[in-house]
């Protein structure tokens, strides 16, 4: 009960799904509560966790429509957490938690909000007449398997809840706790569509280390990406964010689609930094603390707004084609929570195998994907 002694609050308010008996672990009534967080419970530090505080909820509603006129490529997500300890210094979603009074910085990647009652009001929800059984994607915003999905253990009752009710669903995640849940989404496959996407755009370890601290490391997820195959399941890859002068160099793509073609992802995606507000500031800051020389290019290169020049995307996007190509991954679009049928394209392996005239560099397709901000970006 180490985790439920932690609570920052008084009182004896029942967790879902933890009892309701003399014996149930205390729990901070709103009144208590540290931020006043709409269904607040209580807040929770512990030293499993060093500086991260939960804010644990309870949800009237976890599924999110799309605003109409988007251009996403669905129409509904679930967000079981706000705020995400994986840290990544470029994440898009960083503005979004300024909307809980938090800032973009320090307090996303610390103070996290998580849905506790997520699968059962989804179930709730689910079970109203009137739903379509639209796809559902996860992962739109914060990482669905961040650490604290190791306690808490949403997703599988958000997994089982999806599939039983028919409805198709998508999660692009970067944690490895996804392996836990491959037999369930095996089973789940069996029901609806289902997409599984890893999000790993570098190799180098210590980049990784200090741009995604919060992240298992890009071996971990490669290793995912082989797991998630061997179970038979399809796995494309968003490798987002290339990063100007960090890892678009030619080496650094061409290690990274061979590691990708070698785990046998099934389609890759590539795409250039994004900063816009709330994202912009954090990543800077980031940068003039590891690579200073970098910062005057940086603000040359994207300007006063959130994509890079067009001339940058123009030669990323030849370079990325060139890549694809060599590694079996041409007419490939990755992982973008679009529902489609489509046979498998070749293994890693398979591609390896083809002789060098086969390899040859055919013309490869620029398209857009309509970012969660509601902006576009082109990804290659």
């Amino acid at each position: 009960m180490r985790w439920d002694a932690q609570s920052l609050g008084r009182g004896r308010n029942p967790i879902p799904g933890q009892g309701n008996g003399p014996d149930s672990p205390a729990a901070a009534p709103a009144s208590d509560a540290l931020l006043p967080l709409a269904g607040l419970v209580r807040s929770i530090s512990t030293p499993e966790f060093a500086g991260i505080t939960f804010h644990e909820v309870t949800a009237k509603s976890v599924l999110n429509k799309v605003p109409p006129g988007s251009r996403m490529p669905f129409e509904w997500t679930i967000n079981p957490y706000r705020g995400c300890s994986h840290a990544c210094v470029y994440c898009f979603a960083r503005k979004s938690h300024t909307y809980l009074d938090f800032d973009s910085g320090l307090d996303f990647d610390s103070q996290v909000v998580v849905k506790v009652n997520a699968a059962e009001v989804l179930r709730r929800e689910l079970s109203r007449p009137g739903w379509g059984h639209h796809h559902v994607a996860l992962g739109t915003n914060t990482d669905p398997y961040q650490r604290a999905e190791g306690r808490y253990q949403l997703m599988p009752g958000i997994i089982r809840t999806l599939a039983d009710s028919g409805t198709p669903l998508s999660i692009l995640t970067k944690g490895t706790l996804l392996s836990r849940d491959i037999p369930l989404l095996k089973a789940a496959a069996s029901q609806v569509p289902v997409g599984v996407g890893i999000s790993l755009a570098m190799l180098d370890e210590e980049l990784s280390a200090t741009i995604e601290p919060g992240t298992p490391t890009p071996r971990a997820r490669l290793a995912l990406i082989r797991r998630l195959r061997n179970a038979g399941l399809e796995c494309n890859v968003m490798a987002m964010p290339i990063l100007p002068w960090l890892t678009d160099g030619e080496e650094s793509l061409h290690s990274l689609f061979q590691a990708l073609s070698e785990a046998g992802a099934t389609g890759v995606t590539a795409g250039a930094l994004y900063l816009r507000p709330g994202t912009r500031e954090w990543f800077m800051q980031w940068l003039g603390k590891h690579h200073p020389e970098l910062v005057g290019r940086y603000r040359s290169l994207y300007g006063q707004g959130s994509y890079a020049s067009k001339e940058y995307q123009k030669w990323l996007a030849s370079r990325v084609v060139a890549v694809k190509a060599r590694y079996g991954f041409t007419g490939t679009q990755g992982f973008s929570h679009r529902k489609k049928a489509a046979k498998l394209p070749e293994s890693g392996h398979q591609v390896a195998a083809r002789s060098a005239a086969q390899q040859r560099l055919l013309p490869g397709a620029e398209y857009e994907v309509e970012l969660p901000a509601g902006q576009q970006a082109a990804l290659f």
